[in-house]
């Protein structure tokens, strides 16, 4: 066994998306592709305020006490 066998493990499982080329892309498919993006980010932003509220729901429980 190689050294580098016994850290195979520790790299990312999954690597990075390369970012999408732009330049053959129409206006119109650029639009579409900027509006899906924002749409991940408003459903990421929503996953934070909701684990936010959770969190703040938890410490206050946990304060009263």
């Amino acid at each position: 066994m190689a050294i580098d066998d016994r850290f195979e493990d520790l790299e990312p499982r999954k690597a990075k998306p390369a970012p999408k080329d732009l330049t053959v892309m129409g206006v119109a498919e650029i639009e579409a592709y900027i509006a899906t993006l924002e749409a991940e980010i408003a459903r990421a932003r929503a996953a934070i305020a909701a684990k936010q509220a959770q969190k703040s729901a938890a410490e206050a429980f946990f304060k009263k006490g």
